[in-house]
């Protein structure tokens, strides 16, 4: 059972009322997704508990900071994450659907820990149904809204199972967004990778920067890739 609060070095995340709690993927995404130099708007799609949004705050203190989610549970509670955080003059959380949002300043970053089930039963709670279901948010429809709302050199960050590779790709090149850069992450050195960290951008590039890290070097020892990648989040 998860614990209603996560404490990182700068703020406390509560996620009682959240479908979706505090994760790996998450705090992956946080600390991986890059933004262009003097990066002055932030998206986070599918905000939760704001952790994202949050960490990527503290990472660009110029930015300011947008989280949208169409729970309204889970943007309330956002809401009251970023109140108590060193960052709330920067965060601005809105319950809103990212395929509706009409925005001509554009986002110099895009980050989103989409719905990861596709095509598969959905569970019974509505809400984590749209928290976990690709029901809400395809791959498609989030493609087309980045492509709509990132700013010429904006960057689009996901945090994707490695399954979905090949359906994130087609619908970002359907919406002119070519891959950038790629992280495989295993679990351990000997499993195969079960999450892939994404980056599109609306340029191409002429060698797409690859790499394959692991998350624990031993059983419950985080490896250096992944201590030096979060240590200015994680507490221990």
């Amino acid at each position: 059972m998860a614990k209603n609060s996560f404490q990182f070095k700068q703020f406390t995340v509560y996620q009682d009322r959240c479908a979706m709690k505090v994760g790996t993927d998450g705090t992956l995404l946080g600390a991986w997704a890059n933004a262009p130099v003097a990066a002055a708007r932030i998206l986070d799609i599918g905000t939760g508990t704001g952790l994202v949004a949050l960490m990527m705050a503290q990472r660009f203190p110029e930015a300011q900071v947008t989280g949208i989610d169409i729970d309204e549970d889970a943007a309330q509670q956002a809401q009251e994450n970023v109140v108590g955080s060193p960052f709330s003059d920067r965060i601005m959380i809105n319950r809103e659907d990212a395929t509706k949002i009409d925005d001509k300043a554009g986002y110099d970053a895009i980050v989103c820990n989409p719905p990861y089930f596709v095509d598969s039963l959905t569970c019974p709670q509505d809400q984590r149904t749209l928290a976990r279901h690709a029901v809400s948010l395809t791959y498609e429809s989030l493609m087309h809204a980045a492509s709509k709302l990132l700013k010429p050199n904006g960057i689009l960050s996901l945090v994707i199972p490695a399954d979905n590779q090949d359906n994130v790709e087609s619908a970002a090149a359907f919406e002119g967004l070519f891959l950038t850069r790629i992280c495989l992450i295993k679990t351990t050195p000997n499993k195969l990778p079960k999450r892939h960290l994404v980056e599109f951008r609306k340029h191409p590039v002429e060698q797409v920067n690859f790499e394959e890290q692991v998350l624990e070097s031993c059983p419950g020892q985080r490896s250096d890739w992944y201590h030096n990648l979060t240590k200015d989040f994680y507490i221990k």
